[in-house]
């Protein structure tokens, strides 16, 4: 047995997919399972990167879960731009977490090493990152992602492989220098090693240990202390934290770190730099109530006493429908619907709803976005008003603005939310058939 290796729990009946590149720490994962009499699924990702040398390690690895009876899946994702091995990663990742969201497999594991954590460690060190970055590589995961080598030394599993004459392909791109993570493992810890500490990666490992404690620890603490001014919300594919500045600013600086720090990872799956985090809490303490910073993966958006964190997204496109009561219209960009009814005036006794003469209606109605300079009619004898004044008055943040809904008639206002009928379309006492205007939840939209 391999020192460091760890038989993983199974949290379900399903067998067990494990990660195979086709590299001797996959091979001697997948051989160490193996001895266990474990119900395995052999999954291999083909992203092609090197030609006939890659469909060469598909054949090879297919061939290695064939000789031990395994079912052996492989993929091969489409390429993606932007930086090469990140999006190789990502696409690896969301192909195990697919498997196991289909019921394939319920967990993958992957070959992660003792020499990959401290690696890790090391690269993000040089970059500036906190704890969250120094945890690293995790032991598992909430998805369902396991790492039984993960104490594990790397020459262990080679000597484990060659005493059982068991084959391993090597990845001639490991030798490229141009990625970052091989002069780190080929240059920069050997030489550390040499003239340092020649312990280094055990110590660095270690370090990743300590501040997966503290990042655990940190986590639900976080949880507690801002149970009642943090929330996220889903819209679409867009998911945002929604933070009251006035608490945020009450805490302790570290306290306060770690609170941006957790929005931001939570909703753009990113771990933000130092220096970000630092310009989202000056967003915070600023005097005025309002300013924005966005970085190419997140943004944060200060508007009154409300942060919003956000994964980066385009603007929201203009919208403009036709309208047609009696009918329910779900509101693009939102989680209601907006409900049009026609009824006899003296039917509607409750106040649910804003009422329009329905014999004002002189063609057709439409439903559209706020655009800058819409003015809202005011009671007679008063000239119109900006929306804009009754967004300052109401608190309504900026970026809810450019999505709120009205509806014109014959370009002139006839509803907004917030605002409701213009007085130009009330009924009177001689009206005889309303139109009524309501809102309710899209129930087709899961929070």
């Amino acid at each position: 047995m391999v020192p460091g290796f760890r038989i993983p729990v199974l949290r379900d009946v399903l067998p067990l997919g494990v990660a195979v590149s086709g590299g001797a720490d996959s091979l001697a994962l997948l051989h160490l399972l193996h001895q266990q009499k474990l119900p395995l699924v052999v999954l291999h990702v083909d992203h092609g990167f090197r030609g006939q040398e890659s469909a060469a390690d598909r054949d090879f690895v297919a061939q290695q879960a064939a000789s031990l009876g395994l079912p052996f899946l492989a993929h091969s994702p489409e390429p993606s731009p932007g930086n090469q091995e990140q999006a190789a990663r990502n696409a690896r990742y969301r192909w195990f977490h697919k498997v196991i969201q289909e019921g394939i497999v319920g967990q993958v594991a992957t070959g992660h090493t003792l020499d990959d954590q401290a690696e890790t460690v090391l690269f993000r060190f040089l970059r500036g990152a906190g704890t969250a970055g120094l945890a690293a590589i995790l032991p598992q995961t909430a998805e369902g992602i396991v790492r039984p080598l993960l104490n594990s030394n790397r020459a262990d599993l080679r000597t484990y492989l060659k005493s059982r004459n068991l084959p391993w392909r090597e990845d001639s791109s490991n030798q490229h220098l141009q990625f970052a993570r091989n002069r780190i493992r080929q240059s920069l810890l050997p030489q550390l090693e040499a003239e340092w500490n020649p312990n280094l990666t055990q110590s660095l490992a270690q370090t990743a240990l300590w501040a997966q404690a503290e990042e655990q620890y940190w986590h639900s603490e976080i949880l507690s202390v801002t149970a009642h001014w943090l929330r996220f919300e889903e819209s679409g594919a867009i998911s945002s934290a929604l933070l009251q500045v006035a608490p945020l600013k009450a805490l302790p600086l570290a306290a306060a770190r770690r609170v941006i720090r957790f929005a931001v990872s939570h909703t753009s799956n990113v771990l933000p730099e130092f220096a970000h985090v630092e310009r989202v809490l000056a967003l915070c303490t600023r005097s005025q109530g309002h300013g924005s910073f966005q970085t190419r993966s997140w943004q944060a958006t200060r508007s009154f006493g409300t942060l919003r964190i956000a994964a980066t997204s385009p603007p929201q496109p203009a919208y403009s429908l036709p309208l047609t009561a009696p009918g329910t219209y779900p509101l693009p960009n939102c989680t209601s619907v907006l409900n049009l009814e026609l009824a006899p005036r003296k039917s509607v006794y409750n106040n649910v709803g804003q009422l329009v003469d329905w014999a004002l209606i002189s063609s057709s109605l439409e439903l559209r976005n706020w655009h800058p300079g819409d003015r809202f009619p005011q009671a007679a004898h008063r000239p119109a008003r900006k929306l804009t004044h009754f967004f300052q008055e109401s608190g309504i943040p900026s970026w809810e603005r450019s999505a709120w809904p009205l509806i014109t008639c014959a370009n002139s206002i006839l509803w907004t939310r917030g605002q409701g009928v213009s007085p130009s379309f009330a009924p009177t006492p001689r009206t005889e058939t309303v139109l009524r205007i309501s809102e309710s939840p899209n129930q087709n939209v899961f929070l």
